[in-house]
């Protein structure tokens, strides 16, 4: 039996290989049903027991039901992953208690594996899992490195045993491998949560003969993907609403709302550390002396109620609906916080613009660095949520044409094609 373990910013899974190529994913109960994407966050409740306090999680879709169920609101943390290159996030205060991050990344992937181990019936300490080109907020390959050194050690004190590591889109064009009858020279674009990924490999029947690594001709990737296109919304739609850009009054003098509040609105990774008691006294004072106080009183709100899981929620609904619509209503309701605003495909094609551009940069770099002219390419297979966004598409329509482009399970896709890649192992 081989493992395939996709890590995610935003989702993960675990995939099981067989011998002769099968392949089966585990599959997570949620709301009734199940699913084979694990949201990658986990959920921390203060639980008492008579005289003793003790901190609990949960991990993804059980972490965000208990979440749902909870009137008084725990901490629920997203995005872990981005955090992973970071030298400056060591630790961050639950409930009073110190955690490392490591740790609370270690009770994510030991409850998938745990969870994994209970469907496919086995023991699981050995894993192909992936991992970006280019973490978030990578700046070197020392940082690059460092993560993959976080990420070891988190997946040790999840029980991992054995664990090798394979690029995320190396991981995709496996998968894709698997559906030829021949061989290609394909180009492979991951779009993650944090990051986007791009490889160019020889993949088909011959390599899968060989029984050896895939002939990759080269890597390229840049962290940022569909937290960024997020970031862009939040930007424009909702910090506004929650008074961006206003201004307060003290002691007479005029001075704009403090904005790295808004930054931090902006990335899920830091959203729910904001609810902390310095912030909240900050908010409750700058609200006393904004110019338009409602305005402060609904980040207030937010911020004190964590609300960032159902804002996330919010934002990807536009986000899919602008993916097949040209206008679609952004709507975000919780009590008295009443967000509504109707939405243009062509508007946020323009406020993403920056990082289409670096997403385009990337390609053709990637490319040049191996000699290929586009017309080369046999096919371009596109995977990951943000694949699926029109304006993102168009980039490898213009260059490759579109009968070249291929998509598939694009939430598992990586999962998958790490497990068929365990078997070269």
């Amino acid at each position: 039996m081989k493992i395939g373990f996709d890590f995610g910013t935003t989702n993960s899974s675990i995939a099981m290989a067989t011998e002769d190529g099968d392949v089966k994913l585990a599959r997570f109960a949620y709301q009734g049903g199940s699913t084979e994407s694990y949201r990658s966050l986990l959920y921390l409740e203060r639980i008492r027991e008579g005289r003793r306090t003790t901190i609990k999680s949960w991990g993804g879709p059980e972490g965000i039901e208990h979440y749902l169920q909870t009137e008084d609101k725990g901490r629920l943390v997203q995005s872990l992953k981005s955090f992973l290159a970071s030298r400056s996030l060591q630790t961050t205060e639950i409930f009073g208690r110190r955690f490392r991050l490591e740790d609370l990344v270690a009770n994510i992937l030991r409850d998938i594996r745990t969870k994994a181990e209970e469907q496919f019936g086995c023991r699981i300490r050995d894993a192909v899992v992936g991992r970006p080109v280019r973490f978030v907020g990578a700046e070197s390959k020392a940082d690059d490195d460092y993560a993959v050194q976080r990420l070891t050690r988190a997946l040790e004190n999840a029980g991992f045993e054995k664990v090798e590591f394979e690029y995320e889109p190396v991981a995709a064009a496996y998968y894709y491998e698997s559906t030829l009858d021949h061989d290609e020279l394909i180009l492979i674009g991951d779009f993650g949560g944090g990051t986007s990924d791009f490889s160019l490999l020889h993949v088909g029947p011959s390599a899968r003969r060989r029984g050896q690594p895939r002939d990759v001709l080269g890597n390229k990737g840049l962290a940022l993907a569909g937290d960024a296109f997020d970031a862009r919304i939040i930007r424009h739609l909702v910090s506004p609403a929650l008074g961006a850009g206003t201004l307060l009054d003290s002691a007479g003098k005029l001075l704009p709302v403090p904005n790295w509040v808004y930054f931090k609105l902006e990335r899920w990774h830091h959203l729910s550390f904001l609810r902390s008691a310095e912030t909240l006294n900050m908010l409750q004072s700058v609200a006393v002396q904004a110019l338009e106080p409602e305005k402060l009183s609904a980040l207030l709100y937010l911020v004190k109620h964590d609300l960032g899981y159902h804002l996330h929620r919010a934002v990807q609904r536009v986000k899919v609906a602008l993916s097949h619509d040209e206008h679609s209503l952004f709507e975000f309701v919780d009590g008295d916080l009443e967000l509504e605003a109707d939405v243009a495909r062509q508007a946020f094609e323009s406020w993403i613009s920056e990082e289409l551009l670096a997403i385009e940069q990337r390609v053709d770099a990637l490319l040049a660095k191996c000699g290929t002219q586009a017309r080369d390419v046999d096919r371009v297979f596109l995977t990951g949520g943000s694949s699926l966004v029109p304006a993102v598409r168009r980039i490898f329509e213009s260059r490759f044409g579109s009968q070249k482009i291929r998509t598939g399970d694009e939430f598992t896709s990586v999962a998958r094609g790490l497990a068929l890649r365990s078997l070269d192992s």
